[in-house]
């Protein structure tokens, strides 16, 4: 089934759910305006539906080879690749001084999410743009002038190198080495694990961004600095050089995203691959986290396009699929209808489009923050903006899990068959909520990390956000709108009461035990208000009817099946951790 970018969503969520109208008023976007956003989603969606989408099937079935002259991708994926940078797609919301066009990362998210229907491939891109950030916070100017014109242009790409293998997400536990030289370099020797794209056959040069240790580093996450490890040496004149100490030792089998290369990366197995530091010693963390923040959010987004199209693929299917006796049909009639009219049915493709807008909405929101942060340094946007990442990252992937599940579903037996393509979608999704900081991490992130910001008030603030909301609907005409507020309210309500539960147990390990429902809590209150907002937006902006009652339809259903959840939730946030001691490893582990 052919992939179809939404953009009348997309827009529409962007600019009436998100807010994007503030980045365009704020003035600080010389050239950004209604016309070009027009523009640059209508090219973008040219490119994922003729070629990103399209190449994501052969990869699957292709995936990537490690051969003597190094990884190689489907050449689908380099024809892909090649496309997207010709477009000059990389550089879209890239700094200026270095080649980019300076547009706001709301808007290269929006387009992300096109790009995304084909998450193999974004990958590649997306660790390239962390790469770029890092590189443009924390380098001197001698490695930006080096390295950041090309990452930006897409000529070559950058990855994250932190995982190790026996240190799994315990970042302080790594143990790669660096010696500095009499030079000021470094000689980097360790091993790293799960390197997305820490090679392959795309781009002229790959600058690695690597986690090590210098001699004499504190123990822990305090201890680590940050080297920028390039695949080829690079000469003062910008051409290249010798090949560094780096290569690909291993591709890991993976259950999805075949064609995406993960690597396991050797570091100095001869005479030690040569790095140079970033940033100041001992504060690789920090360097690194740049990349991670936004990382996160981009899988979140991975999240978005992945639910995207597995319901596009689903309706495609229920559409098509002719199964059964129309519902309340006469005995004698056998005609066979198509699978949509079956109220079941119906029930599976409204989740999946009403969990698939309010993720897209979340992402986007968090989008807009970042950017209104970044541009006015307003430190209020700030705040929602941290807030809003670990709800983005988990909550949208948990969503892409399920969504892709209930597709496959959609389908019967032929779901479980992968000619039909549904069940790519289930072992691409399955990864999102375990790379860039597990879902039980982001978790964890929310309740410890991002509710007591400002002792509370950021938080406050974003539910008495989602009062207005309810308010404004309320105060509507519509009883539909009226119905919407009145369950959105009640599910604040049981939001805020269980908020005030959770930040009461500051420190306690009740606080971890119920991190994880607390975030679905969170997120599926979030995601009615954004549904509810764009309810309401229809009807105040000229838009397509079908769209209107599309957009309707799915808040209320969202507001009457969904939000159903949040009492039970809170129930299991305020279980605490005495349910889990009480039950002990004995009971888990016979």
């Amino acid at each position: 089934m052919a992939y179809c970018a939404p953009t009348t969503e997309i827009q529409f969520a962007l600019m009436q759910e998100a807010g994007f109208q503030r980045l365009i008023d704020s003035g600080k976007f010389e050239d950004l305006s209604d016309d070009l956003l027009d523009a640059i989603l209508g090219e973008a969606a040219k490119l994922a539906n003729d070629v990103i989408a399209p190449a994501s099937w052969d990869g699957d079935q292709q995936g990537c080879q490690l051969t003597d002259d190094g990884v190689q991708v489907p050449e689908s994926f380099k024809q892909a690749y090649t496309k997207y940078v010709e477009g000059g797609w990389p550089t879209l919301a890239a700094p200026s001084a270095y080649g980019g066009q300076g547009l706001p990362l709301s808007l290269s998210n929006a387009v992300t999410e096109m790009m995304n229907s084909n998450i193999g491939f974004q990958l590649c891109p997306m660790l390239s743009n962390g790469g770029m950030e890092a590189l443009a916070a924390h380098a001197s100017d001698e490695q930006k002038e080096k390295y950041l014109h090309r990452v930006v242009s897409g000529e070559w790409s950058a990855t994250m190198n932190l995982t190790e293998p026996h240190a799994g997400s315990d970042v302080g536990n790594i143990r790669a080495k660096a010696e500095p030289q009499d030079d000021g370099s470094y000689k980097i020797t360790g091993t790293k694990i799960y390197i997305t794209y820490g090679d392959h056959d795309m781009v002229d040069n790959i600058v690695h961004l690597v986690l090590a240790r210098s001699p004499g580093a504190p123990e822990g996450t305090k201890g680590i600095s940050l080297f920028v490890v390039p695949k080829f040496f690079v000469n003062d004149d910008g051409s290249l050089g010798d090949r560094n100490d780096v290569k690909c030792i291993g591709l890991e089998d993976k259950l999805g995203i075949h064609a995406s290369p993960t690597c396991v990366m050797a570091f100095g197995e001869n005479d030690g691959a040569v790095g140079w530091l970033v940033g100041a010693e001992n504060r690789g963390m920090a360097c690194m986290f740049t990349m991670m923040n936004n990382a996160r959010l981009h899988v979140g987004l991975q999240g978005v396009g992945v639910a995207e199209a597995a319901t596009q693929h689903a309706l495609a299917y229920a559409l098509e699929r002719k199964q059964g006796r129309a519902p309340g049909a006469g005995k004698d009639d056998n005609d066979a209808v198509s699978i949509i009219q079956h109220p079941d049915v119906r029930r599976m493709l409204l989740t999946m489009r009403a969990l698939t807008d309010a993720s897209r909405a979340i992402c986007y929101e968090n989008g807009v923050m970042a950017d209104i942060a970044e541009a006015t340094g307003d430190e209020a946007a700030r705040a929602k903006n941290d807030l809003l990442t670990p709800i983005s990252k988990a909550f949208s992937t948990d969503i892409a899990n399920e969504v892709a599940a209930i597709g496959v579903q959609v389908h019967g037996g032929m779901g479980f068959v992968e000619e039909t393509g549904a069940a790519q979608h289930v072992r691409d999704a399955r990864i999102l909520t375990i790379y860039e900081g597990t879902n039980g991490i982001q978790a964890m992130d929310l309740v410890g990390r991002k509710l007591p910001l400002g002792n509370g008030s950021v938080v406050a603030d974003y539910m008495d956000e989602m009062r207005e909301t309810a308010e404004t609907c309320r105060q509507s005409n519509s009883p539909v709108l009226v119905d919407i507020a009145e369950r959105l309210s009640a599910s604040i309500d049981v939001l805020q009461e269980t908020t005030d539960w959770v930040l009461a147990q500051k420190g306690s390990l009740d606080v971890l035990a119920g991190a994880t429902p607390y975030l679905r809590l969170f997120g599926l209150v979030a995601g009615c208000h954004y549904l509810a907002r764009g309810a309401h937006g229809v009807t105040t902006q000229d838009v397509e009817p079908n769209f209107a009652q599309r957009k309707t339809a799915s808040a209320q259903f969202y507001a009457h099946n969904l939000l159903s959840a949040v009492g039970g939730l809170s129930d299991a946030v305020k279980a605490g951790n005495a349910m889990l001691e009480d039950i002990g490893l004995d009971a888990l582990a016979s």
